[in-house]
């Protein structure tokens, strides 16, 4: 399998999202913010740059009236 290079922000951003995953922390981007020790302004453009590269997922809110904003996920590799 082919390795995705990824820049130095990009790889704190994913491991914060296993990380909070794997702790069953839901990976909203305020908590990848501060898991990544970043600005949450600063994890915007590594989430969509994982996300575009096939990383990670980004999930809406399932219920109506209670969003609390996107969250990302981590592919899961096979």
């Amino acid at each position: 399998m082919q390795q995705v290079p990824l820049s130095d922000v990009e790889q704190r951003v994913y491991e914060a999202v296993t990380a909070l995953e794997a702790r069953g922390q839901v990976p909203y981007p305020d908590l990848i913010a501060e898991e990544s020790r970043l600005t949450e302004e600063q994890v915007h453009a590594p989430l969509h740059e994982l996300t575009e590269k096939g990383l990670l997922h980004r999930e809406d809110s399932p219920m109506a009236g209670l969003d609390f904003g996107p969250r990302f996920c981590a592919r899961q590799m096979a």
